[in-house]
């Protein structure tokens, strides 16, 4: 079968990929036409060898994206609306492609405001649309329920939350797991000793503390400022980076120079299961802190503009994953201002506070059962696979 799959983000990317690798176990003949980015690139080589058997060239078309996740991942009211000629062309240049594809059937991947778009158009062509991990319409712009209901053939959801949400919402939708529990589980299977780690990035002794500011560069920009703003008061540590692969070296550059914070690329997981504690921009990164038992405190900071207007339009109480999944605090989040002098407070009781440390453990913990169990997109896989078979 041809699958046409559009992911918008770095998170998008990386689960969309191990779901194509699902799904061409399932289908041997699978054939892929995408959006995303260098993890969907290297598994969408791996139906390269079956496309004849759908009917499909195996030329270099197939094994590249249509556009990559970094010529449209922009975060925020103005940065789209700076941006906003340039996401047209993509999404009119991606309408033609479907037409021209004719696939069996779009999978879309987070990324709302453009998927949701996509959904409509791909409904009223008649072709079936899946959505795999839903937006989040239960924390903000509820009014999207609708478009999900109308346009989109079967949702795939990644929190247990959503199945009641959505059932209240008149919507039946599959839960599987989350994704992230494959991610986690396969690194595990490679997770470097930590003189390995310390050696490969010249890192010294000292106890190590992450900085997760995001994948974003309007993230990084907003919010690695306040997290380098803390660090004076803890000499005794190295403060490392997470740094995004999609991001340039001279965003982070401007930020650290002088600091002597360390920095590494694409070693995320790595870097946290050698990390004593975390500063987390909220985000997917939040969740995977959790999963690698790292105590992390969590941090948000936007522009003005979009601070003013989303605070309109958001209804949840927490806006870490973390929280919102076990549905009470678990860790500090800490919003908009102040950042900097909250985040050393919190850390300092993370660090020095053993019954606090104890206490995120064990919540994580909690998490880990209510995510299930790994092997998530093979049974997503498995999930599509039988909803299309149906019309068979």
């Amino acid at each position: 079968m041809k699958y046409f799959v559009i992911a918008g983000e770095a998170s998008g990317d990386l689960h969309a990929s191990n779901l194509m690798q699902a799904l061409q176990r399932e289908d041997p003949a699978a054939a892929f036409t995408f959006i995303g980015g260098d993890l969907m690139t290297a598994a969408a080589s791996g139906s390269s060898q079956a496309a004849p058997g759908s009917g499909r060239s195996t030329d270099a078309a197939l094994t590249t994206p249509l556009f990559h996740f970094r010529e449209m991942n922009f975060m925020g009211f103005a940065a789209v609306l700076a941006n906003f000629r340039k996401l047209s062309g993509i999404l009119q240049h991606t309408k033609k492609a479907i037409i021209a594809e004719d696939p069996d059937v779009v999978i879309l991947v987070d990324y709302a405001g453009f998927n949701l778009r996509i959904a409509k158009y791909a409904r009223r062509r008649g072709l079936k649309v899946f959505y795999y991990i839903s937006p989040k319409v239960w924390a903000w712009r509820k009014s999207r329920v609708k478009a999900l209901k109308k346009y989109v053939d079967r949702l795939f959801v990644i929190f247990p939350f959503e199945v009641d949400f959505f059932r209240e919402q008149g919507m039946e939708v599959e839960y599987h797991g989350n994704p992230l529990m494959d991610v986690v589980q396969a690194f595990e299977q490679v997770r470097p000793s930590r003189a390995a780690f310390l050696a490969a990035h010249r890192l010294d002794e000292r106890p190590v503390i992450a900085l997760l500011a995001g994948s974003r560069r309007q993230e990084i920009n907003s919010c690695l400022p306040e997290m380098i703003k803390a660090t004076a008061a803890f000499p005794e540590y190295q403060f490392v980076v997470a740094g995004a692969p999609s991001v340039d070296r001279e965003l982070y550059d401007q930020h650290l120079a002088g600091t002597g914070i360390g920095i590494v690329f694409d070693q995320a997981y790595a870097l946290l299961s050698h990390a004593r504690a975390a500063v987390v921009t909220s985000g997917t990164a939040t969740l995977e802190t959790a999963l690698l038992g790292v105590p992390q405190v969590v941090i948000y900071k936007t522009g003005p503009l979009t601070y003013r207007i989303g605070k309109l339009f958001v209804t949840f109480r927490f806006f870490s994953l973390v929280n919102l999944v076990l549905g009470r605090e678990l860790v500090k989040e800490f919003l908009q201002t102040g950042l900097s002098g909250k985040v050393e407070k919190e850390l300092k009781r993370i660090l020095n506070d053993r019954d606090h440390q104890l206490m995120i453990t064990t919540g994580y913990a909690q998490i880990r059962e209510m995510l299930g169990a790994p092997g998530v997109a093979g049974r997503v896989a498995e999930g599509m696979i039988a909803e299309m078979k149906k019309e068979v």
